[in-house]
């Protein structure tokens, strides 16, 4: 059944589910408050919280405005954590095809019991840190989309995601509302990756004053074989 301010929240951002989704989402949130006891997955493990600042959080993103074929849309989360944004959005939105990465292998082996429970098809976790796997042939410009919900200034961000993106596809960062300096200071990263920073959303969750940004960048030409830089490399010294 679905809980009333989900459905309320979720229909505000233009999203409906069906049951099985919304039974779904709540094995999820009990799959990730069990975890949660025994290893750091969130600080946020109240029921409404958990509803509005991970699941409606992740699924602000509008998939369909900004995907070139509905129903073919391949969709990496580049420091996934617990799976935000890219679990919710696979729930949402079935028809993805996803891959979660993460340099922890514990929260893998978390994401892959959510995965095995929700009966999840067309979605793996994957073990790397996101400046290894942007060299990993099987996964570099692979992607439609790339997203983070990753605490990194955006040039960082970039130089993690860019090289994941196929050209004419998007990097997405959800970022808090105040976000236009940092823009301003990685715009030379982004182009040096490959990309332009195309629009920047900006919002409120729903019914709440929590500031919100979303920040689209266009992957225009291939990233150049430098980068990413060595792991470590872009967290300390950002493009």
């Amino acid at each position: 059944m679905a809980n009333q301010n989900f459905e309320k929240n979720l229909e505000y951002i233009g999203i409906k589910l069906s049951d099985k989704q919304y039974e779904q989402f709540d094995q999820y949130y009990e799959l990730l408050v069990e975890w949660n006891s025994f290893m750091n997955l969130t600080g946020i493990t109240d029921y409404e919280e958990v509803l509005l600042k991970h699941y409606v959080d992740s699924l602000v993103l509008h998939i369909e405005e900004i995907g070139h074929n509905n129903d073919n849309i391949s969709l990496i989360d580049v420091g996934t954590g617990a799976g935000f944004p890219g679990l919710p959005l696979k729930i949402a939105h079935p028809q993805l095809n996803v891959v979660l990465l993460d340099s922890l292998n514990k929260r893998v082996k978390f994401l892959n019991q959510v995965i095995e429970d929700l009966g999840l098809e067309g979605i793996q976790a994957i073990h790397s840190r996101a400046e290894d796997g942007g060299r990993n042939k099987n996964l570099r410009e692979q992607f439609d989309i790339s997203v983070s919900r990753a605490v990194a200034n955006l040039s960082t961000l970039s130089e993690y995601n860019l090289p994941f993106v196929k050209v004419g596809g998007y990097f997405v960062a959800y970022k808090s509302g105040d976000v236009d300096d940092e823009v301003k200071n990685a715009a030379n990263a982004v182009k040096q990756l490959g990309g332009v920073i195309e629009r920047i959303d900006k919002f409120k969750l729903p019914y709440s004053d929590i500031e919100r940004s979303l920040v689209f960048i266009k992957k225009i030409k291939n990233t150049p074989g430098r980068y990413p830089r060595k792991a470590g490399l872009p967290g300390k010294e950002p493009i």
